[in-house]
Order: C-alpha cells, then sequence, then structure tokens
C-alpha cells in the first residue's frame, strides 16, 4: 500500500498508487505521491512519467474519514494538510521536468481531476469516469484542472451538479488521447510513454518548459485560489454540515478511508 516506482522500460518511470479500498489518499499520501512525480522527474535517465493506480479506480480524491475523524474534535490539521498535499501533488505533475502520461481506470473523482487535469496527456479504460463531487462533501476546488478537460459551460455544469462524464465523452473533446478495454490500459499508456521516450530527453525537458510557460492559466495559483474558498466553507461551518451527509451520489465509490 502507498506510492511506488518502477521502471519497466528505458527511460519511463511508473509510479503506482495504491491506497485500497478506493485510492482516497490520506494526507501523507499525497506529499509521497509528490515527491515520487518529482524524484522521477529529476531523474536524468528518465524520459517520461506514467502515472497509474492499483485497484477498484484511479483516484477517489482525499480521505474524507481521516478529514471528518479530525474535525469532530475541532481540528483542522487534515484540513490544511490535505490542501498543501493536494496542491504539492498537483504541482509535481504539472511542473515535472519530463512529460507525465496518466493511465485512469474505474473513477477519477475530486483530487484524480486535480492529477490528470495537469498530466500532459491522458489514457483512459472504457469504464473509466471524471468528475468533481466537491459540492457534494463540503469542499470546492479543481475547477482549474476540470477546466483544462472540458469546455467552460460543461466544467460548470458538471460542477454544479456533481455528475461525471465518460473517457469517451472526453476523448470526442481531445483532452483524452486513448480509450481502450481496461485490460489493454497498461500497455497502451506504456506504448505512449515509449513513443514519447524515443524523443531526446534534454530537448525534451526544453519542450516541456516551453509548454508550462505558454499556458493561458497559471494552475498552480489558480488552484491556491479555488482552496481560500475551501476554507471559508469550513470556517462558517457549511463543510461539516455536507460532510456530515456523506454518501455515494452519482457513481462515486461506496467508501472512503
Amino acid at each position: 500500500m502507498g506510492v511506488s516506482t518502477s521502471t519497466p522500460d528505458k527511460g519511463i518511470a511508473v509510479i503506482t498508487v495504491d491506497f485500497p479500498p478506493v485510492n482516497a489518499l490520506p494526507v501523507q499520501g499525497w506529499y509521497d505521491l509528490a515527491d515520487a512525480v518529482r524524484a522521477a522527474g529529476h531523474d536524468p535517465g528518465v524520459r517520461c512519467v506514467v502515472l497509474t493506480a492499483a485497484g477498484r479506480g484511479f483516484n477517489a480524491g482525499v480521505d474524507i474519514k481521516e478529514m471528518q475523524r479530525d474535525t469532530a474534535t475541532g481540528g483542522h490539521d487534515v484540513l490544511i494538510g490535505a490542501n498543501h498535499g493536494c496542491a504539492e501533488a498537483f504541482s509535481a505533475v504539472y511542473a515535472c521536468e519530463v512529460p507525465v502520461v496518466a493511465a485512469v481506470h474505474g473513477f477519477c473523482l475530486g483530487g484524480g481531476i486535480g492529477l490528470v487535469g495537469n498530466a500532459d496527456a491522458i489514457v483512459a479504460s472504457d469504464d473509466a469516469t471524471f468528475g468533481l463531487p466537491e459540492l457534494d462533501r463540503g469542499a470546492l476546488g479543481a475547477a482549474t484542472h476540470l477546466a483544462r478537460l472540458v469546455p467552460q459551460h460543461l466544467m460548470r455544469a458538471l460542477y454544479y451538479t456533481s455528475r461525471t462524464a465518460t473517457a469517451a465523452e472526453l476523448h470526442a473533446h481531445g483532452s483524452v488521447w486513448k480509450v481502450v478495454p481496461r485490460a489493454e490500459l497498461a500497455a497502451a499508456a506504456r506504448d505512449l510513454a515509449r513513443e514519447i521516450a524515443q524523443k531526446d530527453g534534454s530537448l525534451l525537458r526544453l519542450a516541456k518548459a516551453a509548454l508550462n510557460g505558454i499556458d493561458p492559466v497559471d494552475v498552480r495559483r489558480s488552484y491556491r485560489f479555488e482552496q481560500g474558498f475551501t476554507f471559508e466553507a469550513n470556517l462558517s461551518g457549511v463543510a461539516d454540515r455536507v460532510r456530515d451527509t456523506f454518501g455515494t451520489p452519482h457513481g462515486a465509490p461506496a467508501k472512503e478511508g
């Protein structure tokens, strides 16, 4: 359980997240993921990173149960830790010195959107769904990253309703590179990574820096702006009220934490 890195092919680092039962990451998990991505990017022998997950789905966001245990005693350490941890992990993916390919299966929710929205390319299984159930969970955030996956008005409708979009729908919008059966996901992601890794390593790193430099939105600053409203929701008490009714709307996994 946790975050692990393997190198199955020359020039490719595969980072796997495994936090049963649904890959809802505790605070430390987000920091561990950030560290793994940064380490892979710093490795001069790595030309592409594949970000993947074990288990039922790619990512179910933060560990709500961990947060509920903390707020039940009047604390905010987990909330602050989760917000900083998510920001670190999302930033690590975005700022990784080499391209990052996200291999997504099953559900990709909440913080998962922050990861894939900051990746350079996404390969998804045909059962993958993407969404931000934040309003159902007493939180805000990652609209910055959902806006990189779908057009503006669709992003807003998905955000307000907590509905999800399928891999096929995202492929139609051009944000998912390829949709394959789940059994073929790992191979498809590594195929794309191998094609990228054939390029000159130094030039790839320059290309990544150049593409980040021409982004129209500063994703790190934008996401931190969103997080300010999460703190406001918590200070006002509305976040706890919503979290106390936490369930499994719109196809979310049945259990977190």
